[in-house]
């Protein structure tokens, strides 16, 4: 799944997040909204990662929601 359809189910796609990052709260979701980069940094502030890494696991859980759609 692309980005763009990613942002444009953003509500379907939090659960998935939170799965993944339990520390994010409702209120860091509704604020990321969709927006990639404010998801990696908020990714990074609440997990201590680099950039680099954070970016890694939005791509896998991206790649994810992609083999989900199949």
């Amino acid at each position: 799944m692309n980005w763009n359809e990613i942002e444009g189910n953003w509500k379907q796609f939090t659960g998935k997040v939170k799965e993944k990052w339990g520390n994010l709260t409702d209120d860091d979701l509704d604020t990321i909204n969709g927006k990639r980069d404010q998801l990696i940094g908020k990714i990074q502030a609440k997990y201590g990662i680099a950039r680099e890494e954070a970016e890694k696991q939005v791509e896998d859980i991206s790649c994810t929601c992609h083999s989900d759609q199949k």
